[in-house]
This record gives structure tokens, C-alpha cells and sequence, in this order.
């Protein structure tokens, strides 16, 4: 037996249990024993009977005297099951467990039986209750050495595969596998821990010592073999045939003289990084982030310009329409007084050079033809067969983790690599630009512009609404602009929130005469357009909208953000949003309203309150939210962790990072006898290996 073998031939494994550990993606035992516990229970010695109720759990041992079914009215039951303590004593003689309309457990739990119950214990009408309570069967099998007196490990369970079941299982398969048929993948200098000894420490710890022993060498594992494919990906990227696109930057010069303020000193440090990558024969593969509003536009616009100088075309492509038409109208104005001819292609409009298709391939291959436009700004179209690209040097991809790993790929599928820029607008925690964006350099923007407006930020409930509303009114009529946001566009069954275009008839009656516009996604393109270009100029005073407008919308006068059902935003996603007012002379409000009842969605609101730092909410979105949720692993091309956690394992990152870094440099294509293994059972020909240990 080893890693790879079917636990269907396994023979304690029957066919009847194979079947529900396949539907879980338990297939292979490298599967089973990767498969690892999400907490502990120490069942060396049992917590007393709580006296009081606590926020911390407790893990009890005792027996049923009795179950009851209460009716709570309607189809509605509780299962109460009471526990008396084993060795009890005066104080705590016995404990409630509740379940409410979980009507199966009075069919699992009987009395005189033993149970091993995890929860935090309340105080409820003079009795401690412990409320939907993990609960475990003590049953007198031969297998009760496995799961008492111990240090018990409790697994992520499905049905038809309890927690129990898998312990036994886990515990069976350790006992039959042999050591050496577990190989490990790490340099030992990295940890000396052997990998079959921390998948036994993982699952059954002699102490709280070797369980921490293991999951480090577990975590360093995971994250040494996401940091080689990361190294490899990076090395395929450099060795692919690129060429030089820097221009002598006297178009850019230009640019920037014409600005009306200043480059800060991170914009100037970032143009020059990227200037010498684009100047190398290597491809670039550049990540730029930053706050909200640090100027990333007129970077990578910068970085555009080098390029078409040099005789090569550009291409940025965005995530929404109403963002590619932003940015085309923001470059057309700054470009135009340049010569520099620019191109829209959205998947329903183009601009007006011309019918589609927009672009032709040279003909000789090397040069341009006249009529090609000289930067090319798009959505997804970009990606279409009819768009050819001519002589294609840069291209530039904003809010890129909206894109899948494969529509990247396609769009820098050149016969000669083009060099490529990412932007995201919203500052990304280190721990991910060392993982999911670890391939890239990153450029970062961490000075925001010295005319940019300050920015209050209040969270309110939604009781607190006509003040607000009364507020909004004395703004607009002193003349500025507000946008109020909005998570729907129509209302939901399913959703109890508020919904841009029922709102939209209210908002217009509370701030007659003054004119208010609705705007989302589903809006045709053209009368978008029209909208956007009657609030930029004032025409009307307020913009009722989904979180459309989070990101490419710039209009100084607007100094008024309202935010109803915040809390079913994101973090970061809000800071988006409140990074468009705030681009004036004004001072800016941002509201936050909530019908939230609960103190963790408030507090998270509070945060907006606390900093306008982004990276500081990047930290903490990443922290309420997990990098899955926020980037999605289909994004990264990455498959999720199964141990490793990007919020507290920093410093493993950091040092699999380096060992990954030294390996690479020493021996790029993995040649040396020593690193065959990594090329073989990490990478496997470039494919990523961490669903299993092999």
C-alpha cells in the first residue's frame, strides 16, 4: 500500500463505505491521510460540567438520562437531550443539549448511552444549555482506544461519513501503511521532520508539542510545493522568447508635463521599474497595486505610452464595459493632443473608426499598418477570433482577478510574448502576492496625491435614515453630487435587501426638483454612457446604482456616498466603492447604512470607520473572508489549502518562498540529480500537485 493506492482496495474499506468517501473526494489514501482534522478535542481528561455560561467551548463526557420532543410552535421542534456527569458533584449535577428542528438526533441519541459533547455552555432560564452542540456516541466497541483517552481529532464529516468513521478509518490506514513508502518532498533543511511521522502527529498527537511539529512540516509542505510551481511558472515566463518594447520616453514626457498635478513619488518609483522591464528582451510580468485612488491609471498609461513609442501596439483590457468605456474616454483626452490613436472594443460597441472588426494584422508582420490603432481598450471582445492584434508589445489588464487564469493566457498567446501589466484596485495582502501572485514582481503604490479630499466615514442604522436623507439634500443643494449604492438591482424573494430600482422612485420624489438618475448593469451601453455623462457634468445631482460604479468613475463635485444593506458588501469591495467620492477639493461622506443585528457584521462595518488605510482592509477583509472567497481559486489557477492558512503562516510562506527562490536559481530547469524529485512529483510536467502528498 502507498499514497496512490484505491481505498476501494483497501480491505477494511467496504464498498458500502467506498461509495459515500468518493462522493466526499476521499478516493486515493493519499487522500484519506490528507484529509485533515479541523480541530481537537483533548480526551485525556474531560472539562467539568460548566457552572456558568463562557465564549470559550468545553468538551464533556457524560450519560443520557433523558430525550424529550418539545413543540415550539408550527412545524417547528426542539430535541432537548439531558446529560448527567460521570463523576458528578453538587454544583453541575447535570447539562442541557439543545437542537432545534433537527427532529433525526431523537432517533440517534437514547437513554443510558454516553456522550462526548463539544459547545459553549449559556445561561438560560436558570439552566446551562449548550445550543446545536457537536455530540459524539461513546459506544464499547474494540475501537474505543481510538477515540477515548486521547488526543481525538475531529474531521470535516459528510453524510453517510461521520466523524468517527473517519477517525477509525484514518487510524487503520496508519497502522497498515509502511514509512517508506511515504516519501518526503521538502529539503530536509527546510525541516527534518519525515512527512510519514507528521501525517501520524496530524491526525493522533502524543502532545499539543508534536502537534505543532506536524502541522508546521504539513504547512511548509503545502506551501514549498505552491512556491516550486509558482518559481517554475515564473522561469517558463523569462525563458519564453520576448523582445525590448521602451521607447526613449519623450511621449511620456509629454503626458506628465500636461498633467495638472504632480507624480508622487511611488508613481515615478513605478514607472521606472516598469521602464526596465520593458526595456529587457525578457517578457514582463509585473503586478502594479495600491490604494484607491493612488494613481494606477496613469501608470500604466505611462508604461502604453513607452510601448507605442517603440512602434508596438497596446491593449488594456477591463472587467465591465462601463470601465473600458472609462478608461477610453479618459486616454482618448490625454492622448489625442499626442497624435496617439486609440481604439474602443466592448462586446456591444466599438467606437467610431470604423466597423468591426476593429483590427487587422500587419501585413508584412513587423510593421503597423496606418489604419491600426495604436492602443486598443476592450472587455472580454479582446478575446474574440475576429480581434487581431498587430505587432502587440504591452498589454495591460485591470481588476485582473475578475479574469480566469485561461482568458490571460489567450489574450498573451503572441508569437513573441508580449509584456504584461496587471492591476488590481484594491491593495493585495503580502501573504497573497507571495502565493496566488507569486509568479509576478510587484510594483506597489503606497502614496496617495496630495490634492486628494478628506473623507468621513459614518456607519448608521437604518433607523437613523431621514437625517441622513436631510443631510444629503443640504449637500446637492449647495451644489455637490452624490451617489447612492445599492447590492440589488431588482428586488429578491431570496434577499431581504434593498434594490437599486424600487429605491430608485423614492429618491426621486425626496430630492425634487433636483434630478436623479438610476444606473446599473443592465442599462444598453449607450444610454449608460449618456447617464454618466450628464452626473460628470453636473446635469444631475444624484446617481442611484449598484456597485457598477465601484471602480473607473471620476467625478470631483461628487462629495456624497450612501451605502444601504452595507453589510452585504465585502470590505475591500466598499473601500472601492467609497474611493469615488473623495476626488475633489470637498470635504467627502461616505454612509454606511445597516439592518445588521449582529455585533460581528456591525464591527466589520466599523472598520471603514476605524482607517481609510486599504491595505490595513485588505488584511482585515482577508481575514473576515478567506482568500478563496475574495479571489476565488479558479482565478489563481491554484488549487485551495488544505492546511495552510495565509493569515497566520506568513513566516512559512516566507521561508518555503526562499527555499523554493534558491532551488530555481541554482538549477533552472530542475536538471541536478537532487531536484529530479521536484520536477517529477511536484510539478509533473507543470501541473501542480496538492490535492495529494506523493
Amino acid at each position: 500500500m502507498n499514497l496512490a493506492t484505491p481505498l476501494a482496495e483497501l480491505e477494511w474499506i467496504t464498498p458500502q463505505r467506498a461509495r459515500p468517501l468518493e462522493r466526499f473526494g476521499l478516493v486515493t489514501v493519499g487522500d484519506l491521510l490528507t484529509h485533515f482534522p479541523r480541530r481537537y478535542e483533548d480526551r485525556r481528561q474531560f472539562d467539568r460540567f460548566p457552572a456558568d455560561e463562557s465564549d470559550k467551548p468545553v468538551c464533556v463526557c457524560g450519560t443520557v438520562t433523558k430525550v424529550a420532543v418539545k413543540q415550539l410552535g408550527g412545524w417547528k421542534k426542539m430535541v432537548e437531550v439531558i446529560l448527567e456527569e460521570e463523576e458528578s458533584h453538587a454544583l453541575t449535577p447535570s447539562l442541557t443539549c439543545r437542537w432545534f428542528n433537527m427532529h433525526f438526533i431523537q432517533k440517534m441519541v437514547a437513554s443510558g448511552q454516553r456522550l462526548v459533547v463539544y459547545g459553549k455552555p449559556k445561561l438560560r432560564a436558570k439552566k446551562i444549555v449548550i445550543d446545536h452542540p457537536d455530540f459524539e456516541i461513546v459506544e464499547n466497541d474494540a475501537d474505543i482506544s481510538i477515540h477515548l483517552k486521547r488526543i481525538a481529532p475531529i474531521h470535516a464529516a459528510t453524510e453517510g461519513v461521520p466523524p468517527r468513521l473517519l477517525r477509525t478509518l484514518i487510524y487503520r490506514t496508519l497502522e497498515q501503511i509502511d514509512d517508506s513508502q511515504i516519501e518526503n518532498r521538502l529539503p530536509p533543511k527546510l525541516d527534518s521532520m519525515p512527512l510519514a511521522t507528521a501525517l501520524r502527529q496530524i491526525h493522533f498527537p502524543d502532545d499539543s508539542e508534536m502537534l505543532e511539529s506536524a502541522r508546521r512540516h504539513l504547512v511548509l509542505d503545502e506551501f514549498f510545493a505552491m512556491q516550486m510551481y509558482v518559481a517554475a511558472k515564473r522561469a517558463e515566463t523569462i525563458a519564453r522568447p520576448g523582445e525590448a518594447h521602451c521607447g526613449t520616453g519623450v511621449l511620456l514626457e509629454k503626458l506628465h508635463a500636461a498633467l495638472p498635478f504632480p507624480l508622487t513619488g511611488a508613481q515615478k518609483r513605478t514607472i521606472a521599474e516598469i521602464r526596465e522591464d520593458l526595456a529587457a528582451p525578457h517578457p514582463m510580468n509585473r503586478l502594479l497595486h495600491g490604494d484607491v485612488g493612488s494613481g494606477k491609471t496613469i501608470v500604466a498609461l505611462s508604461a502604453m505610452l513607452l510601448a507605442v513609442e517603440a512602434g508596438y501596439q497596446t491593449a488594456l483590457m477591463a472587467p465591465t464595459q462601463i470601465l473600458a468605456e472609462q478608461h477610453y474616454l479618459n486616454f482618448r483626452r490625454m492622448l489625442e493632443p499626442l497624435g496617439i490613436s486609440i481604439a474602443l472594443r466592448t462586446g456591444s460597441r466599438s467606437d467610431n473608426t470604423g466597423p468591426l472588426p476593429l483590427f487587422q494584422t500587419a501585413s508584412d508582420g513587423n510593421t503597423q499598418e496606418k489604419d491600426s490603432p495604436q492602443i486598443i481598450i476592450g472587455t472580454h471582445a479582446l478575446l474574440y477570433d475576429s480581434v487581431e492584434f498587430s505587432r502587440l508589445g504591452l498589454v495591460v489588464i485591470d481588476e485582473q482577478h475578475k479574469f480566469g487564469v485561461m482568458q490571460r493566457a489567450r489574450l498573451i498567446d503572441q508569437p513573441v510574448v508580449p509584456d504584461v501589466l496587471v492591476m488590481t484596485a484594491t491593495p493585495i495582502p503580502r501573504t497573497l502576492t507571495m502565493t496566488i501572485y507569486g509568479d509576478l514582481d510587484v510594483s506597489t503604490l503606497d502614496e496617495m496625491p496630495a490634492n486628494r479630499g478628506k473623507i468621513v466615514t459614518a456607519v448608521r442604522d437604518e433607523a437613523k435614515l431621514p437625517e441622513v436623507i436631510k443631510f444629503i439634500r443640504e449637500q446637492l443643494e449647495k451644489g455637490r453630487q452624490a451617489y447612492i449604492v445599492y447590492p440589488l438591482i431588482d428586488e429578491s424573494e431570496k434577499l431581504e435587501a434593498k434594490a437599486a430600482t424600487r429605491e430608485f422612485e423614492k429618491w426621486r420624489e425626496l430630492l425634487q426638483p433636483m434630478r436623479c438618475e438610476l444606473l446599473h448593469g443592465r442599462i444598453d451601453p449607450a444610454e449608460k454612457e449618456s447617464i454618466m455623462e450628464r452626473f460628470r457634468k453636473g446635469d444631475s445631482k444624484a446617481l442611484i446604482a449598484t456597485s457598477v460604479i465601484e471602480v473607473g468613475i471620476d467625478v470631483p463635485n461628487a462629495n456624497i456616498m450612501l451605502i444601504e444593506n452595507a453589510e452585504r458588501f465585502g470590505l475591500a469591495q466598499l473601500h472601492q466603492l467609497r474611493g469615488r467620492i473623495g476626488r475633489g477639493e470637498h470635504k467627502s461622506y461616505c454612509i454606511l447604512i445597516s439592518s445588521a443585528r449582529n455585533d460581528e457584521a456591525i464591527e466589520k462595518l466599523k472598520t471603514l470607520e476605524r482607517t481609510s488605510d486599504g491595505f490595513e482592509i485588505a488584511e482585515e477583509d482577508l481575514k473576515l473572508r478567506g482568500p478563496g472567497d475574495i479571489l476565488g481559486t479558479a482565478q489563481s489557477g491554484l488549487p485551495p489549502l488544505k492546511i495552510g492558512n495565509l493569515l497566520s503562516d506568513g513566516d512559512l510562506i516566507k521561508l518555503a518562498r526562499k527555499a523554493a527562490t534558491a532551488i530555481f536559481k541554482a538549477d533552472p530547469h530542475l536538471q541536478q540529480p537532487e531536484n529530479q524529485y521536484f520536477r517529477e512529483k511536484i510539478l509533473q510536467g507543470g501541473k501542480l500537485v496538492l490535492s495529494q502528498v506523493s
